[in-house]
């Protein structure tokens, strides 16, 4: 094994993006930013775009696709490999340009980046004069172990194994969800299964005759979640659970948990984005904590709610327990609610089973990691593991 400098692995100099990349401008150029980096490289039309006169002035990091970036502001030291779809898009300043003309040696650099010890050379290198940044120079001069072509074409193998299975398992898991999101509107916005029924007049227009408008507090239970004490908070190695609304992991506690299925929302700050969670979890005093028979059928409602509409904050956004369960909704046959959660239920199932399997490969990966950089697991190829 051999360390080399990072910088001496590029095809371009390691830069960051446009300044100053503005608003989005019709017909403008993609950009890159960090949160899509973390959310993932998925579509160029899920970016944000900048002017051609901006694209202009940092054609330095112009993309062509295949390219390693990383995030140096902010959240740093989330890296993708850019997609050969984005090719024609741009950066903006809190990320960075890696641009190495190998393709083995691309993912080779990211995988060591995103292990243990490439994270604790990022952190440990971090200015925080203004606020945490990443510079050119301490990327340049990375130290990054390299091996036999082969050692690391086998490495990667590996690792790209588990990754592309993880992300086959999120593309069924979308396609399961706009399943049951078109399964939801059929029934319940379009009625489409029961238009040879009899309608009548509602405050929601015509709707099939046994059915109601009413609030959504009467088919749910709604409930805020609570401040963990701070003691508990990873101290234990006993029993460890998610905090709902904050980045961090509970021990275990004496105090209540919820263990039955629930859907979770923002209370403040971060609103219409729905969780479900059929495990045990801690809910922070940050969020709103629903459980309901329809749990079905409340999540696709939770789904469609216009939060914006109902922020009473002034400083930040805020909604309260009574803004959702006064909610204006159609309450259908119970039967046909009933019936509904069967179907939604069987299909949700395999979007959990997905996700278990999921957590389990990322596990594995996490464990594989810093042994196959460190060059400590001797391995001939995907066929060493069991996936």
């Amino acid at each position: 094994m051999e360390e080399v400098k990072l910088g001496t692995l590029t095809n371009r100099k390691i830069g960051y993006g446009i300044v100053q990349p503005g608003a989005s401008v019709p017909n403008g150029v993609p950009v890159i930013k960090v949160n899509n980096i973390i959310s993932g490289l998925r579509c160029i039309n899920d970016l944000e775009t900048t002017s051609l006169e901006n694209d202009a002035k940092y054609r330095r990091t112009k993309l062509l696709g295949g390219e390693l970036i990383i995030s140096v502001v902010g959240t740093i030291g989330k890296t993708a490999i850019v997609p050969k779809s984005f090719a024609g898009s741009n950066l903006v300043r809190a990320t960075c340009l890696i641009d190495i003309k190998d393709e083995l040696l691309t993912s080779w650099v990211k995988y060591y980046i995103d292990s243990p010890k490439g994270q604790h050379y990022i952190h440990k290198n971090l200015n925080t004069t203004v606020q945490p940044t990443l510079n050119v120079k301490s990327l340049v001069d990375m130290p990054i172990p390299m091996y036999s072509s082969e050692y690391m074409k086998n490495a990667i193998s590996i690792l790209k194994s588990l990754d592309d299975k993880i992300e086959v398992n999120r593309r069924i898991n979308d396609n399961l969800e706009q399943q049951a999101q078109a399964l939801f509107k059929s029934w319940f916005v379009d009625f489409e299964p029961f238009k040879d029924g009899d309608f009548v007049e509602s405050g929601l227009g015509m709707i099939p005759k046994g059915w109601r408008v009413g609030t959504f507090g009467e088919l749910m239970n709604i409930s805020s979640g609570k401040r963990p004490a701070k003691k508990t908070s990873t101290s234990s190695s006993d029993f460890k659970i998610p905090l709902i609304g904050a980045s961090e992991v509970m021990g275990y506690t004496n105090s209540i948990l919820y263990y039955q299925r629930i859907l979770v929302i923002g209370r403040v700050g971060t609103h219409g984005i729905v969780q479900r969670f059929n495990e045990a979890c801690w809910p922070s005093d940050n969020t709103l904590v629903i459980t309901s028979d329809y749990y079905e059928y409340c999540y696709q409602v939770l789904l469609i709610i216009d939060y914006q509409s109902l922020n009473r904050g002034s400083t930040q956004p805020l909604i309260t327990q009574t803004d959702i369960k006064n909610q204006v909704i159609i309450i259908p046959d119970l039967n046909i609610l009933k019936l509904f959660e069967e179907k939604i239920g069987s299909i949700m199932q395999l979007k959990e089973n997905n996700l278990i399997e999921s957590r389990r490969l990322a596990t594995l990966r996490d464990t594989l990691l810093p042994k196959l950089m460190s060059g400590e697991l001797k391995v001939n190829g995907v066929e060493d593991i069991e996936i």
